[in-house]
């Protein structure tokens, strides 16, 4: 809660409180709309820019008036403690702008303001413009240093916007706000390889003998350099000499490590250099 809703609050005459003591999870019954309305529509993606800010404005300016003006909900009446059984009664659902014109003391000046604003109200083109801006919003989604060329705006057909409204509670609906786009924003660490500088060296060897194990190819490498060679090595080896990694440049598969989907347990180096 900001300081500007702090400082309306205070001059409506409505009580500002903070958490109650011993009493943590008094946040959840405001965070919860932030999953319930705020993620449902707009989902977790982060938007940066001007053009995201006017789709938000958009978006959030259709869902007030839908959510207020069409969309019944439930308020509690009552809540009634037997034991450890808790009974809750409601009042019959209604949008909230029904409740608002059935207060008394709302002035008449202000009904009359909500009954135009409900009679000029569309709820199948505030729907629609719903899922325009969601359109437009799921375009921009993780747009961080990336240079987005300029799009149209999102242009939705009303008739057959409403002609699939039929058959989408079955179909479902995925909404372009969830397909958030994967950029890796770090590069992939790329590591030197022992086998590196005796690159050129292994490959003599292969090319003069193709059916060469790792275990001798380890076995020439450890004799050529002890310090950098040992016997834990030869599952470095295996997958820089095995055939399937063979047809690429070895380069390239000591860079990545030469992984495959195929994973098998190398025999004991002791049985195969004796």
């Amino acid at each position: 809660m900001n300081e500007l809703v702090v400082s309306w609050c205070r001059s409506q005459g409505l009580e500002v409180t903070r958490s109650r003591a011993y009493r943590k999870d008094d946040q959840a019954w405001v965070e919860q709309k932030n999953g319930a309305i705020v993620r449902r529509l707009v989902g977790y993606g982060r938007f940066v820019g001007a053009e995201a800010t006017a789709a938000l404005v958009r978006l959030y300016d259709a869902v007030r008036l839908h959510g207020n003006l069409f969309q019944p909900s439930f308020k509690l009446r009552e809540k009634t403690r037997i034991g450890a059984r808790v009974i809750k009664r409601y009042y019959p659902p209604a949008p909230p702008v029904e409740r608002v014109l059935a207060h008394p003391e709302v002035t008449e000046v202000d009904k009359e303001l909500l009954r135009a604003m409900l009679a000029t109200a569309d709820p199948v083109m505030l729907f629609t413009g719903i899922r325009a801006a969601q359109e437009d919003l799921g375009r921009r989604v993780d747009r961080r240093r990336v240079q987005a060329t300029p799009q149209e705006p999102v242009v939705i057909d009303l008739q057959r916007f409403t002609a699939n409204l039929k058959m989408a509670w079955r179909r479902g609906e995925v909404r372009p706000t969830y397909t958030r786009p994967y950029r890796r924003t770090k590069p992939y660490p790329k590591r030197p390889s022992m086998l590196e500088p005796y690159e050129a060296q292994i490959l003599a060897w292969l090319e003069a003998e193709p059916t060469l194990s790792a275990a001798l190819v380890l076995r020439r490498l450890m004799n050529i350099d002890q310090t950098r060679f040992t016997t834990k090595s030869l599952r470095t080896v295996q997958i820089a000499v095995k055939p399937g990694v063979r047809r690429r440049p070895l380069k390239s598969s000591m860079a990545t490590g030469g992984r495959s989907p195929r994973f098998f347990t190398p025999p004991s180096l002791d049985n195969i250099l004796q």
